[in-house]
């Protein structure tokens, strides 16, 4: 069955002033995968993700999301996607359901309707418990499933999560993995996932792009990658070694 591609991009490329920040960028994210969008800071993933979303223009190069074009039509994009920034911005005077209802209320959403998706969106992150407590008591922990809730009330088709698990003590960082997972698989939504912490998204990324000084030096599934670059067929192998491989060579 072919798979359905939900972003596009061919020869996208960003240049500010002199300073090529995107360079000549291609690559396909397909629906209900999970796409490990790996890079050391400053490779440009941040930028590619501004393109993606309507908030910058690309320089060159075309940037295609579920078959709408971001630079013309931003705000039909942004209803598709939801975001979770890598340091999440709350209210933190308010408690979860005033906090999610906020967002329902920007996203335009019918009082029902989001009533309805608040409990889901809370139940998916094992929250109902302390809806209630007011942010400012959260853990981090708590707080970053708390971003995951926001991402869900808008019931997006595609979820971008910038470092979901920074911070985050062992359990906590488990229980996000598999949340993730468990977005990816049973509501059958596209994540887009960016993350320098490698051994984690080994475990739970279909495929990955690697981004190296504006380029996507390489992409797809792990085992392909470590075959091409280490020869290692299916012996045991990690991301941070095909990583390294790439990073050294670039």
């Amino acid at each position: 069955m072919e798979l359905k591609t939900v972003i596009e991009t061919k020869e996208l490329t960003k240049i500010y002033n002199t300073q090529i920040a995107v360079d000549r960028l291609t690559f396909k994210v397909y629906e209900s995968e999970i796409f490990g969008f790996l890079g050391p800071n400053g490779a440009g993933k941040t930028t590619t993700l501004l393109m993606i979303l309507g908030l910058t223009e690309p320089t060159t190069g075309t940037v295609q999301v579920l078959d709408v074009n971001p630079v013309r039509e931003p705000l039909k994009v942004k209803r598709f996607i939801g975001y979770l920034p890598e340091n999440m911005g709350f209210y933190r005077d308010l408690n979860a359901w005033e906090s999610l209802r906020f967002v329902a209320e920007l996203n335009g959403l019918p009082r029902q309707v989001a009533e309805e998706r608040i409990v889901d969106a809370l139940r998916c992150v094992d929250m109902l418990k302390d809806a209630n407590k007011k942010i400012e008591a959260y853990s981090r922990g708590m707080r970053q499933r708390l971003g995951i809730a926001e991402v869900l009330v808008k019931n997006p088709k595609i979820a971008f999560l910038d470092e979901p698990t920074l911070g985050l003590d062992p359990d906590a960082t488990n229980r996000m993995m598999g949340l993730i997972k468990e977005l990816s698989k049973e509501k059958h939504m596209t994540v887009l996932l960016s993350s320098h912490l490698l051994h984690q998204a080994q475990k739970i990324c279909d495929r990955v792009g690697i981004m190296i000084n504006g380029r996507m030096v390489a992409q797809g599934a792990m085992d392909q990658l470590a075959e091409e670059k280490l020869g290692v067929g299916k012996e045991t192998y990690t991301l941070e070694e095909i990583y390294m491989k790439y990073f050294q060579e670039a």
